[in-house]
């Protein structure tokens, strides 16, 4: 749609510096600095952080980056916790103009070293928690940045330190009034992060400075946040960002309470003596949560709002939150959508139905953030929509403001991502006749028996209606007869016990036939630092696990 030149809005309105300015996320934490100078922005054990200081430490770490020769389109690469250091990074690196590269901190020392020498870092900083793997990988990297150390007061080990600077001596040398700036192009990049890479090397999905600015406010009207809610990080920085979310909470002045591990005795305690009010996690970090020894939760009268994504959630998880009295709301996304995109809007008729049923509607994907253009299924091969039946299966596909630029270096499949001008996610789902979305399964998770297509994630919402299961994951085991059945990886609540002939029969009055698992594996599930299961080790497992015979 474009303006004809002959109309009156053509000429003599054009842009400029009074009118026009790149949108980034940047400008939240000055803003808070205005509007709560003394209302605390990070507590984390003993240490304590207005905002106000939280401004001054951000710009302290800018100057002393940019003295340090780290500018625009550099790469500065964090591996580190939950910590204030690590909020700080994610407006302090992006002022000076260079890309903020946060790394998972499970992966392995090769992984570390591909992603340091492909994201071309000329700086890390690393937490002393982590020297062991960054160690290594440093000596394998072929590129050789400048190592900054980071040592949290929370951390209670022994670890290394492996450069010749810590970070407070680092923050020593910037300038707290920092001129700061704007990108020059609100689609510079801010942020590179790496996808899990279980099929060969991550890819690095790259952030401009408009998604994050949007991505952030579309979380803060999705959730309906208010001034100065109290936020439990058991999402990890590292994982898109924390969801935006480390800018989100600049612009509503949050205080964010610091965690470097899940646990749920010392989330609960921390949820009590702060009062906190929203958290975020996959559903398995809920499940830990949520089925810790109900005493932990004694003292906790007021309301805690809850994200959930990462994965499906199962409704059995959803139920036991509404009745612990968390206010649960399900969104979902991906690394390449800077994390939530589209959210399970409740609707007030749901209110009405039984918990059962409101826990069917909740763990639906739902519809696009008010803030992303487009997110639909579509069948893949047409590119068309599919029909609002709640049974054609076609694949989600976004796009608008909240997709990524692209992958680093990776053309190729930036083309395949993006082919008909949309983002495919690669989740497989439904569209329901009120225009929600439901997820079936990733592409690669579908378990085709007998030339039947199994949903391995509606197999697993049945299997945790069991009230023995903790964790579950199915994948396909290759079976002679059907090609492929499926395959349960079981992990059990603590003290209890279940047999294989019990969850059949606990499958069979909620599934057809030829969908209940024929192989039952118990024991503890892979999972990812984000809560995840890895189900690409659970199918490596499967191809020896034993069936039912």
């Amino acid at each position: 749609m474009t303006i004809q030149a002959s109309s009156p809005y053509a000429l003599g309105l054009e842009k400029n510096a009074a009118n026009f300015a790149s949108l980034s996320p940047l400008p939240f934490l000055e803003w808070a600095a205005q509007a709560a100078p003394d209302h605390p922005s990070l507590i984390h054990g003993e240490r304590h952080y207005t905002w106000a200081q939280t401004y001054a430490r951000c710009r302290r770490l800018a100057s002393a980056l940019s003295r340090r020769g780290i500018g625009p389109g550099q790469t500065v690469a964090v591996m580190l916790s939950n910590t204030p250091e690590m909020y700080e990074c994610h407006f302090g690196i992006p002022m000076t103009g260079a890309v903020l590269n946060c790394i998972n901190t499970r992966l392995d020392a090769a992984s570390v070293a591909f992603i340091l020498d492909h994201g071309e870092a000329s700086l890390v900083l690393t937490d002393r928690e982590f020297a062991p793997t960054m160690a290594v990988a440093l000596a394998m990297a072929a590129r050789k940045p400048v190592v900054v150390d980071v040592d949290d007061s929370e951390f209670r080990g022994e670890g290394q330190r492996l450069g010749s600077l810590d970070y407070e001596a680092l923050l020593a040398e910037g300038d707290p009034a920092f001129g700061w700036s704007l990108p020059a192009d609100e689609w510079d990049p801010i942020a590179l992060n790496y996808t899990s890479g279980t099929t060969g090397d991550p890819k690095g999905v790259v952030f401009h400075h408009r998604g994050a600015y949007i991505a952030a406010l579309g979380n803060n009207v999705v959730w309906g946040m208010p001034r100065h809610p109290v936020y439990l990080w058991t999402l990890p920085m590292f994982h898109c960002n924390g969801w935006c979310f480390p800018w989100a909470l600049a612009a509503v002045a949050a205080t964010s309470i610091c965690l470097r591990k899940v646990d749920a005795a010392v989330i609960y305690d921390l949820i009590r003596r702060h009062r906190v009010t929203h958290f975020c996690g996959a559903p398995i970090v809920h499940n830990t949560i949520l089925n810790a020894p109900a005493e932990l939760r004694h003292g906790i009268e007021h309301k805690v709002k809850a994200f959930v994504a990462g994965a499906a959630p199962p409704a059995a998880t959803l139920a036991a939150a509404e009745a612990a009295g968390i206010e649960i709301t399900h969104v979902y996304g991906l690394t390449e959508v800077y994390g939530p995109a589209t959210v399970c809007v409740k609707r007030e008729a749901w209110g009405e139905v039984d918990p059962a049923e409101r826990a069917r509607l909740n763990g639906r994907q739902g519809i696009r953030y008010p803030v992303v253009e487009a997110a639909t299924v579509l069948d893949p091969e047409t590119m068309e929509p599919v029909p609002a039946d709640g049974e054609t299966i076609g694949e989600i596909m976004f796009r608008g403001n909240m997709t990524m630029r692209g992958y680093l270096k990776n053309e190729r499949a930036t083309r395949e991502a993006f082919a008909g001008g949309w983002f495919h996610s690669g989740d497989l789902a439904v569209l329901h006749p009120d225009g929600y979305m439901k997820v079936r399964d990733r592409s690669k998770d579908i378990i085709i028996s007998g030339g039947e297509n199994i949903s391995s994630l509606e197999v697993e919402d049945a299997l945790y209606h069991h009230p023995a299961v903790l964790a579950v994951g199915v994948v396909a085991r290759p079976d002679p007869k059907w090609g492929e059945t499926p395959c349960a990886f079981i992990e059990l609540k603590e003290g209890v016990e279940v047999s294989e002939e019990a969850l059949v029969a606990h499958c069979r009055t909620l599934l057809a036939g030829f969908k209940v698992p024929r192989t039952f594996v118990f024991g503890p599930l892979p999972k990812t630092s984000t809560g995840k299961i890895q189900k690409f080790v659970l199918r490596d497992r499967a191809k020896s696990a034993s069936a039912i015979e």
